[in-house]
């Protein structure tokens, strides 16, 4: 019968299986697919366990060891002085591993918890992330605390869609540090405006543009080009009206104003500390807050992904080749901004990075004299070439040896049927020649590197996950393996 009680360690076995499945689905829909791991003492003097059923925390047993097995500074850190009441939680000090986000803290119930998940390499910033594993480690206290069934599968459901919260709690304790508490500017009618107009094309065109919100009592220090009487001035959440007048800022440094209420003005210039910034382009924008990038929109939702690709295995080729320092910058550089071009006028294209010295010959169209790919004008020629059918060839001495490139050879093994024609002639061409990388750039924005007929930046598909938990192991058998 629901609500009926259970025994104390299997309930608590499903809380955490819940909350981290919860956390787990719900970060990677704002991020990449991610991955979740606790480790939780429920008593001071008791055991620490570890729950990572996807391997999260392998490679870094010598470091939990040391924090938790070999040193009392998870018993003893900074911590709020009498007991907490049931319903609050303190941040504690943390253990920082490579590579990971986490969030550390106590509570009545649990004397110490650390929650992890993975640092994506495209992250925008750490700071919703970690406000959301701050959430999660509070869901999962209270439910310690509740022993009831009924709230757990809630407190997994609301995690996996806490994107918006997690944005705004972000925001509102950067401000209120910066600031204080003092403030009118209104968070969530703020971002629900934000995502309803990045959602709202005018004429066919979707928005560009930049909206800064600025606190009202800082409007003194805007350089307005044009004010707007109070009477008159657009409701944010008048949506149409607030895109039709976006099209004024649109291409240029001017920016709409708004005090959270209503869009006051058109201004330029620098603009007051702790405000908030839309920048509308075109199916997606990005969030900021003052200077600081906070996640990027689209699709009518807030993601951490800076949408710059991640380009790790081309610089580690790079890295291990005889290749000049110089020339392997220059190298680099060349290929991100073909990439970022590729993905920003939403193009595929094919870039071959040919090492051969000489390059090697490819089919395709091919040019009387190789373009220096140093020179930004020809550079910028070469990404519009990127859009015709083939690959561009680019050799180690850093020039355009020819575009419309076609790439093929034999059948291989590791063909995916589910990827387009460039993802499989790419592996097959690769597959023949060496001291090539082909990095394939997909129309909707995937990036793959491809060498020696694989791909590179191929992920491993994760085990499923079931809610028939076991008790998670002692920290010291886990790290025994």
């Amino acid at each position: 019968m629901h609500g009926e009680p259970m025994p104390d360690q299997a309930y608590r076995n499903l809380c955490i299986f819940h909350i981290l499945d919860g956390l787990r689905e719900g970060l990677s829909h704002f991020s990449q697919k991610s991955r979740a791991a606790v480790v939780y003492a429920a008593d001071k003097n008791g055991p620490v366990r570890v729950y990572d059923p996807q391997d999260l925390l392998r490679g870094t047993e010598p470091a939990l060891r040391k924090f938790y097995l070999e040193s009392n500074t998870w018993q003893t850190g900074k911590t709020p002085n009498g007991e907490l009441p049931v319903l609050d939680q303190a941040a504690t000090d943390s253990l920082h591993l490579a590579g990971l986000v986490n969030y550390s803290s106590r509570s009545k119930t649990i004397f110490h918890q650390t929650l992890f998940t993975e640092h994506h390499a495209d992250l925008c910033s750490t700071g919703p992330t970690e406000r959301w594993l701050e959430h999660a480690a509070w869901l999962l206290s209270l439910n310690f605390a509740s022993k009831n069934v009924l709230y757990i599968d809630t407190s997994g459901n609301v995690l996996q869609n806490w994107a918006t919260h997690a944005v705004r709690n972000y925001i509102v304790d950067r401000r209120s540090a910066a600031i204080g508490m003092d403030t009118k500017l209104r968070i969530y009618p703020i971002l629900d405006a934000i995502l309803s107009i990045s959602k709202t094309p005018e004429e066919g065109l979707w928005p560009r543009g930049r909206i800064v919100f600025v606190e009202p009592a800082h409007l003194n220090k805007v350089n307005f080009l044009a004010r707007l009487p109070e009477i008159e001035a657009p409701r944010l959440e008048h949506i149409k009206h607030v895109r039709k007048i976006l099209q004024a800022v649109e291409v240029s440094s001017r920016a709409l104003i708004s005090d959270g209420q209503s869009i006051v003005g058109i201004a330029t210039g620098i603009m007051p500390g702790s405000r908030i910034v839309a920048d509308f382009r075109g199916t997606h924008g990005f969030l900021r807050l003052g200077d600081e990038l906070v996640c990027s929109f689209s699709d009518g939702t807030f993601h951490s992904t800076n949408r710059k690709a991640n380009l790790v295995q081309v610089e580690e080729m790079l890295l291990e080749s005889k290749l000049e320092e110089n020339v392997r910058d220059g190298l680099f550089r060349i290929v991100s901004a073909t990439v970022h071009s590729s993905q920003e006028r939403k193009h595929g294209s094919t870039l071959v990075l040919d090492l051969n010295d000489p390059p090697l010959t490819l089919a395709g169209m091919h040019l009387s004299e190789p373009l220096n790919l140093e020179l930004p004008h020809l550079l910028s020629l070469a990404q519009s070439l990127a859009k015709v059918d083939g690959a561009l060839h680019i050799g180690a001495d850093r020039k355009l040896h020819g575009f419309g490139c076609l790439l093929d050879g034999p059948a291989i093994a590791a063909e995916d049927r589910s990827r387009g024609a460039r993802f499989n002639s790419a592996l097959r061409f690769t597959a023949q020649n060496e001291k090539l990388v082909v990095v394939v750039v997909s129309s909707d924005r995937p990036v793959s590197v491809i060498q020696g007929g694989m791909a590179l930046t191929a992920t491993c598909q994760l085990p499923p996950l079931f809610a028939c938990v076991q008790t998670p192991p002692l920290l010291e058998d886990w790290i025994k393996g």
